[in-house]
């Protein structure tokens, strides 16, 4: 079933899981007994259509946005205790003609002043989308309202959230606007002040990329890495393509999917954005292309651009293993890569096309600790997540000896120690040292 996606709502309900499948490349990792429980359920009023990710603060809660619902009808800000107590801490709309923001269809990201940043799609001074900062108690300050500049060269319609570089700027994507409409990427500070950095498609052919609608990835030698939807080598038809670009501006094309090659082996349309890896590699899906089956994959890309397709989905009989990925992927702590798929399945709850699945792809990769949050002051607690954790016998910020206690086998609570710098955090297991993904930022 092949969609080619460009609106809002044939992206933001896509993503129905109705069953799990594992591709392991190794021997299979035994995951400890699970426990799913529903912690709450909108009713309109309080939000409605949540579709991204959560975003867990550094007071514990957890903050998300709904696309619609709520008292105006456009979409809220929530937070949500872990034991499941919701509080509405904003409603879009609030404002005449919507000058607050509508319908935010990303997440949020905390940055390292404490404030939550994210995007709306619609509303605004000018009706085509904001960016707003607000503090952990709910009070939301618009910082800038797309279409400021004639003809929207400054962009319109942010699909995506924000993600902060190590520069402390944040830097996000437009899906429309710039130059032909064809979106944009920009910074913006903290405080307010917004560049943009690259407008997609004014270049011949839109060689460059067009119609981006996921956001950018921070890799470790420091460029922001996404992918477009359309456009690359092939100009303006279905294609799409990888890139990166630096923090100031200057864009390269890493991989142009041109689906030129017989039964579009390089694939073509790779809505969702991106992943590093534990290895530098850098991994994501296409919805279309990659071999015969013609229904998605799974790629793996070098920071360098040399491209490689791990897996092609309806592979299985009926589809059994799902097909159309329209979002990207997540590596887990026990460093397998996790993703979802739009159709496809097992079930035939939803008809022929299928419901949708959740897979897991393994690649031998290790696993490794992640800090919640990234980054912090000496003294602050951090939650550090991993897999097996249960008798760890010590816990290192870039060395330093921290004070630790181990919560839970996938949970370790440590205190950042006197004398820390900005580096990797690693805990010392029964079966071996494991580093975090990411340094850990040691905040002044």
């Amino acid at each position: 079933m092949k969609r080619i996606v460009g609106e809002l709502g044939k992206l933001s309900w896509a993503k129905r899981a109705c069953v799990v499948f594992m591709l392991s490349a190794m021997t299979e990792i035994a995951l400890p007994a699970q426990t799913f429980t529903s912690l709450f359920s909108f009713d309109g009023t309080d939000g409605q259509s949540p579709s991204a990710e959560l975003v867990q603060a550094t007071n514990g809660d957890l903050y998300g946005t709904t696309t619609t619902g709520g008292t105006n009808g456009g979409g809220t800000i929530f937070k949500i205790a872990p034991g499941g107590t919701l509080t509405t801490l904003y409603n879009f709309c609030s404002q005449t003609n919507c000058t607050d923001g509508q319908s935010p269809y990303a997440g949020l990201v905390q940055a390292t002043n404490g404030y939550l940043y994210g995007t709306t799609t619609a509303g605004g001074d000018n009706g085509d989308g904001t960016i707003f900062q607000m503090n952990p108690g709910g009070t939301l300050t618009t910082l800038y309202n797309f279409c400021s500049q004639t003809n929207c060269a400054d962009g319109e319609v942010p699909f995506a959230g924000l993600v902060q570089a190590t520069n402390g700027d944040l830097y996000g994507t437009t899906g429309k606007g710039g130059a032909n409409n064809q979106g944009t990427i920009f910074k913006i500070t903290p405080g307010g002040t917004l560049t943009t950095l690259y407008r997609f498609c004014q270049n011949l052919n839109c060689a460059y990329g067009t119609a981006i609608q996921s956001g950018l990835v921070q890799a470790a030698d420091g460029y922001l890495y996404g992918t477009t939807l359309e456009g690359g080598a092939s100009g303006m038809s279905p294609g799409g393509s990888v890139f990166r670009i630096t923090p100031s501006g200057t864009l390269t094309t890493l991989h142009s999917f041109s689906c030129n090659l017989t039964n579009c082996t390089d694939g073509h349309n790779p809505v969702g954005g991106l992943v590093q890896a534990t290895n530098s590699d850098l991994y994501g899906t296409t919805e279309d292309g990659f071999g015969p089956t013609n229904y998605g994959a799974v790629f793996q890309m070098t920071p360098g651009g040399t491209l490689t397709a791990l897996y092609n989905f309806c592979s299985q009989t009926n589809c059994a293993d799902g097909e159309d990925p329209h979002a990207g992927l997540v590596q887990a702590t026990n460093g397998d890569l996790y993703g979802t798929t739009s159709y496809g399945g097992s079930s035939s709850a939803c008809g022929q096309a299928g419901c949708g699945t959740v897979f897991s792809l393994s690649l031998g990769l290790g696993p490794f600790v992640k800090t919640v949050p990234a980054a912090g002051v000496v003294g602050e607690s951090v939650r550090i997540l991993g897999y097996e954790l249960t008798g760890a016998t010590g816990v290192t910020f870039n060395g330093v000896a921290a004070a630790f206690t181990v919560v839970s086998s996938t949970e370790i609570i440590a205190g950042v120690p006197s004398g820390a710098i900005t580096g990797p955090v690693q805990v010392v297991t029964p079966s071996g040292t494991l580093s975090s993904n990411v340094p850990f930022r040691v905040l002044p």
